[in-house]
């Protein structure tokens, strides 16, 4: 693995455990003091929010001019996969995301797993309270992570190894990072989605694309839609275990 993947690594990973400082020193910038404990609810996510886009700004540019002798090597198109390619398959990976998302949902659901995730209510919670959020969840993370995820994990095992060994290995890491053990199953589906398209497309772009494009219609459904309907939706999903299993 090229040296400048490792910083790639490190980069992400302090940006996530920088709030550890950045928060209370957003906090004073505020004039609310350094002891977050102090803060109102309020004030809290303002700071960890403010922190949070600056954090992930600066993580995503570092990370491209890391990429850049990456991106030199890379031109638009490939004999194989022209342009025009590369467009319906970024399109196309929307729906092969969601078709895969839907099948983890109903294994889940099988194995008795509730449908609602406490990592996207605690995501949608804090996109709603401070709405500049959105951002990290609709374009920093998702590169962030394609980046890191496919293109730097899954792409360095994969040629050592075949796809299955690859997929499975990053996509177990790319569902620890997002905290939601009970979910394990629907991220690891995510991540196999992820990695066949860009298997298939040689380009990091047409999963960034999904996977941009996935989150922030799931923003905008939580946003649309009535948190009744969603709990009436997630609980019609849930009802499909009595037809699966016959009972």
């Amino acid at each position: 693995m090229p040296l400048r993947y490792w910083f790639v690594i490190i980069t992400y990973v302090v940006t996530q455990l920088s709030y550890i400082v950045g928060v209370p020193l957003t906090s004073v910038l505020y004039g609310y003091g350094f002891d977050i404990t102090a803060l109102s609810a309020e004030q809290l996510t303002q700071a960890a929010v403010t922190w949070s886009v600056f954090s992930f700004a600066m993580g995503l540019i570092i990370t491209l001019l890391l990429l850049r002798p990456d991106m030199k090597n890379t031109s638009l198109t490939t004999k194989d996969v022209p342009a025009s390619s590369l467009i319906l398959w970024s399109i196309l990976g929307i729906f092969i995301a969601f078709a895969g998302q839907y099948a983890a949902a109903i294994i889940e659901i099988m194995l008795g797993i509730p449908q609602v995730s406490e990592n996207t209510q605690g995501l949608m919670n804090i996109a709603k309270a401070a709405p500049i959020f959105i951002i990290i969840i609709t374009v920093f993370a998702p590169i962030l992570e394609e980046i890191l995820f496919r293109k730097i994990l899954f792409g360095s095992i994969y040629k050592k190894t075949n796809f299955f060994i690859a997929a499975i290995i990053s996509s177990l890491i790319f569902s620890i990072i997002h905290m939601d053990f009970t979910h394990t199953i629907k991220y690891t589906a995510m991540g196999f989605v992820f990695a066949f398209l860009y298997v298939k497309t040689k380009r990091i772009i047409v999963p960034i694309i999904a996977h941009m494009s996935m989150n922030l219609i799931v923003v905008i459904a939580q946003y649309s839609v009535d948190p009744e309907q969603i709990k009436e939706m997630e609980q019609q999903l849930e009802n499909l275990q009595t037809i699966i299993l016959g009972g």
